[in-house]
C-alpha cells in the first residue's frame, strides 16, 4: 500500500482487496460506520453476504475535535498489538485482528455485524444475561496473563516497555482525573447542574482521593489494560461477547478496567428514572446492580483459579491473592467514581444520560451520577460487595 493518507470508502475497499486477499474480480461494497471520538471505521463486504470486514484507521488528530488537537497515529499500532496479545490468551472474547498496516495506521478486523453495542442494547432494555460473567472472565484472563502472577520479572518489564502508550494514557489522566475536578474549558457542564459541579471542584477531600487514584494509575503497572472499557467498547450477541477499541491501553492498575465498566453500568442505572416510569426503571436498576456484582464475581473466581497455578510461589500463596483481590475491588470502586463524574461533567458524556431529552428529567439523573460517583471515591475502602449492593439499593428510585 502507499504512504499514509486519510481513507475514503474506496481506499478501505482497496485495502480489503490486498490485506484479505480479495481479488479484483470480486465485487465489494463499503460504507463508513464509525461514530467514535478518535478514528474512522468502515465496513466492506461482498454483496449478498451478511459478514464482511471492518477497516479501522487512526487519524492524526482527535476526530471529535479536529486538527486543533493532534494525536499520534502510532496508537493504531499499539491497539493492534494489545488486541493481538489479549486475543492470544482470550480469543473467545477479543475481536480478531486480521491484518495491521503500521504505515497506514489501519487495521483489518473481523466483522461483528451480528453483534450489538452493549450500550445500545442496555438503552433498548435488551437482556444479554451472560454478558457480565463473560466480561469478567475476559478481564481475569487478560489481566492475569500480563501480570507478575504469570510473567517473570524480565518478561513483565519487557511487556511494560513494549506496550508503553504515553500519549493516550496522558490524555486519560487529564480527562479522567484532572479536568472534571476543576473548572476547565474542556468540561461540558449543563447549566442545571452547574452548582453541583462547582461543589465537586471545591471539595478538597474528594480531590485528595482522586489524586491518589491518579498517582496509582501512572505508577501501579499491574497488568496490560484495555484502558477504555465502557459499554460502547463491548459487543454482545446471544451467548457471545467481543471486546473492541483498545487504543487507550497500556500497563496500569487492574481495578481501572473494572472501575470503568462498573461506572458505565451505573451511569445507565442513574439514567433509569429519566427514561422509564418508576416500576420499569427500578427493574432495570436492579438488573444493573446484579450485572456489576456478577462481573466482579466472575473476574475474581477466574483470576483466583488462574493464580493458583502461578509459577511464583510467593504470589501463589492463597492468603495473598485474596488480599490482592480486596485491593483490586477497592481500586475499582474508586475508579468507577471518577468515571461517573467525568462522564457527567467532563469532555465526553454518555448517551445514557444525555439522551434523556427533557432537561428537567435529565438533571436529577445527572445529579445522582455525580453524587454516587463521589460516594464511591470517598467510601471505596469501606465497601465490600454486600455493602455496595445495600448502598445501590438505597439509590433505586
Amino acid at each position: 500500500m502507499s504512504q499514509y493518507r486519510i481513507f475514503k470508502v474506496e481506499d478501505a475497499i482497496a485495502y480489503v482487496r490486498e490485506a484479505a486477499g480479495q481479488g479484483g474480480e470480486v465485487p465489494l461494497q463499503g460504507e463508513e460506520i464509525g461514530d467514535g471520538n478518535l478514528n474512522q471505521v468502515f465496513r466492506v463486504w461482498k454483496p449478498g453476504e451478511s459478514r464482511g470486514f471492518i477497516v479501522k484507521q487512526a487519524l492524526p488528530y482527535i476526530r471529535c475535535i479536529g486538527e486543533s488537537w493532534p494525536l499520534t497515529r502510532d496508537r493504531a499500532r499499539i491497539e493492534a498489538q494489545i488486541l493481538l496479545r489479549h486475543g492470544s490468551v482470550c480469543p473467545e472474547y477479543t475481536v480478531e485482528v486480521l491484518h495491521h498496516d503500521p504505515e497506514l495506521s489501519v487495521m483489518l478486523l473481523e466483522d461483528l455485524s451480528d453483534h450489538q453495542v452493549w450500550r445500545q442494547a442496555l438503552l433498548e432494555d435488551a437482556s444479554f444475561p451472560e454478558a457480565a460473567a463473560q466480561l469478567g472472565r475476559y478481564l481475569a484472563r487478560v489481566h492475569y496473563h500480563s501480570s507478575a502472577f504469570h510473567l517473570d520479572y524480565q518478561a513483565q518489564q519487557a511487556a511494560q516497555i513494549a506496550f508503553a502508550n504515553p500519549e493516550l494514557m496522558a490524555i486519560t489522566e487529564e480527562v479522567f482525573f484532572v479536568d472534571p475536578f476543576r473548572d476547565h474549558e474542556r468540561n461540558n457542564v449543563e447549566p442545571l447542574i452547574r452548582a453541583e459541579a462547582e461543589q465537586q471542584w471545591a471539595d478538597a477531600a474528594l480531590k485528595v482521593k482522586v489524586a491518589t487514584l491518579k498517582h496509582d494509575f501512572r505508577c501501579k503497572g499491574e497488568a496490560l489494560l484495555h484502558g477504555d472499557l465502557h459499554t460502547g467498547s463491548v459487543m454482545v450477541a446471544a451467548g457471545k461477547l467481543k471486546v473492541i477499541d483498545a487504543e487507550f491501553g497500556g500497563y496500569g492498575p487492574m481495578g481501572f478496567d473494572l472501575g470503568v465498566i462498573f461506572a458505565n453500568l451505573l451511569l445507565n442505572f442513574c439514567s433509569q428514572p429519566g427514561r422509564h416510569p418508576a416500576d420499569a426503571g427500578q427493574r432495570y436498576q436492579h438488573r444493573r446492580i446484579e450485572e456489576i456484582l456478577t462481573l466482579w464475581r466472575s473476574f475474581k473466581a477466574d483470576f483466583v483459579t488462574l493464580e493458583a497455578k502461578s509459577p511464583d510461589p510467593a504470589l501463589a500463596e492463597p492468603g495473598y491473592v485474596q488480599a490482592f483481590m480486596r485491593r483490586v475491588w477497592r481500586d475499582a470502586l474508586g475508579y468507577a467514581g471518577c468515571e461517573m463524574v467525568r462522564r457527567t461533567i467532563g469532555i465526553a458524556h454518555v448517551v445514557d444520560l444525555d439522551g434523556i431529552e427533557d432537561p428537567d428529567r435529565r438533571a436529577p439523573c445527572q445529579r445522582q451520577a455525580l453524587a454516587l460517583g463521589r460516594t464511591l471515591v470517598m467510601e471505596a475502602e469501606q465497601l465490600d460487595e454486600e455493602q455496595l449492593r445495600v448502598l445501590l439499593l438505597e439509590w433505586v428510585s
